[in-house]
């Protein structure tokens, strides 16, 4: 299941005031409960395996602010990644220009590469995850300078 998919899902329950959105399929359930004070607990997996995370009740976009700039943040659980392929440059290096359309890493989650875009304009100041490494969902990713 993509990102795109969960936050149309997560999109569609709060304009419908749904409290628990329940779906299994091909093997992959997920579970997307809203609870008190707006938190929302997604639970994603292929049938015994259980991946569990809490967030805030809207999707956060993946640049959050902060006093010094943004952070491109991780949407969910998997493996960061630079680059398309270990042979290839890197998507972007410090002091790269990105934009919201920008693709800036891949992360790896269930055998699925998603291709991560900045949403924010501005340019890279830090590489914070470490390339082939674990990220958790809300992770920070890179610091941005806003343009």
């Amino acid at each position: 299941m993509e990102l795109e998919q969960i936050k149309a899902i997560i999109e569609m329950m709060k304009e419908n005031d749904l409290s628990e959105f329940q779906m299994e399929s091909n093997g992959l359930k997920i579970r997307i409960r809203r609870g008190p004070e707006g938190i929302q607990q997604a639970v994603v997996a292929p049938a015994p395996v259980a991946v569990v995370a809490t967030t805030p009740a809207s999707v956060p976009t993946p640049a959050t602010p902060t006093d010094d700039g943004k952070h491109i943040i991780s949407p969910m659980v998997g493996t960061f990644y630079r680059s398309p392929s270990p042979d290839s440059p890197p998507y972007v290096e410090v002091g790269a220009s990105v934009d919201e359309e920008t693709v800036v890493c891949i992360i790896e989650a269930m055998k699925v590469m998603n291709e991560i875009k900045a949403e924010c304009k501005g340019v890279i100041t830090e590489i914070i995850a470490e390339n082939a490494k674990p990220v958790e969902f809300g992770q920070k990713l890179f610091a941005v300078r806003p343009k």
